[in-house]
């Protein structure tokens, strides 16, 4: 099944997209977590010409969003960038933060915020998931994953180390994320193994190729093991969203290169600026301001699979 949603009220109005994502038909429940939760409901109406450039993020808000960091190798190089050793429990129990879910933002809609807070995107893949009691095993949790989405993560990185600073985690440094058009079920995923997603992650930065990484390489928790994390203490409800992390990938057991030197570049502006600091002692790449424009899409066998995030950076007192 595929899901997307157009622009009504809060919630939007889900519709179901055909295979050939040339029609699509408005379902009667209105949320896309009332539908995970329930189950489908009967369409209204027939089908109509499906128009991808309406849509607003598949769910316009959730119950909760949980972003893991299931790439070490991107905390890694966090790590050594600032000469940091990196603490070996890190390899076995992932790390998560509780993000944004009221609201998530649509595929076209700007990134707000000040040049100044270090405006940065991370593209990852996320999941939707039904209900997952407390305790979960990583099985149970594997076979409550509902739909893959496509997400931009949205990081103010200049207000980060603050926040840290104060040892009780993100909230200022991280904004609302933005999702593309489209939801899939994991049958329509050929490329989906039951815990990753085999696919390449692209990323324009002003037009030119800034990363062709793969989301199914080097992703040292699958989603099933992140999902299980989340419930170790407490009870999931259906429609949480659960997060990648920011999809990185190493080259010859060493960091990523950029795509002109040969390597499949990055998913964010801050693991180039880490690899420019450990190999040149400073960092170089600026990050995000006023009027850049960040394309993220996924591509399998040369098919976009959710459609294209496209936003531009726009200082919030515009």
């Amino acid at each position: 099944m595929i899901l997307a949603s157009y622009p009504k009220q809060r919630d939007g109005e889900l519709r179901i997209v055909a295979p050939d994502r040339q029609t699509s038909t408005r379902m009667q429940r209105r949320s896309f977590a009332e539908m995970i939760e329930y189950g489908v409901a009967p369409p209204e109406g027939e089908p109509e010409p499906f128009d991808i450039t309406r849509c607003t993020a598949p769910m316009p808000r959730a119950w909760q969003f949980l972003d893991g960091s299931a790439y070490v190798n991107h905390v890694e190089l966090v790590r050594r960038a600032r000469g940091a050793e990196m603490p070996r429990s890190f390899w076995t129990d992932p790390l998560m933060y509780q993000g944004c879910s009221d609201p998530f933002l649509g595929p076209t809609d700007p990134i707000s915020g000040d040049p100044a807070w270090g405006v940065d995107f991370e593209a990852e893949v996320a999941v939707v998931i039904s209900d997952v009691d407390m305790g979960a095993t990583v099985d149970t949790a594997r076979a409550a994953i509902r739909f893959i989405m496509l997400l931009n993560d949205v990081s103010l990185r200049a207000l980060v180390p603050a926040e840290l600073g104060k040892g009780f985690g993100f909230v200022q440094s991280k904004p609302p994320s933005a999702f593309a058009p489209l939801a899939l079920s994991p049958d329509e995923l050929p490329c989906w193994d039951g815990d990753r997603l085999h696919a390449t992650m692209c990323v324009n930065l002003n037009g030119l190729p800034f990363g062709q990484t793969n989301a199914g390489q080097d992703m040292t928790f699958g989603f099933p093991e992140l999902i299980a994390h989340a419930a170790k203490t407490r009870p999931l409800r259906a429609g949480t969203v659960i997060g990648s992390g920011t999809v990185s990938n190493k080259r010859e057991g060493g960091p990523g290169d950029r795509i002109v030197d040969g390597g499949a570049g990055y998913s964010c502006i801050a693991e180039q600026r880490m690899v420019e600091t450990i190999q040149t002692g400073s960092a170089t790449t600026p990050f995000l301001t006023t009027g850049d424009r960040v394309e993220i899409w996924m591509e399998h066998e040369g098919k976009s699979l959710f459609g294209t995030i496209d936003q531009t950076v726009q200082d919030w007192r515009a």
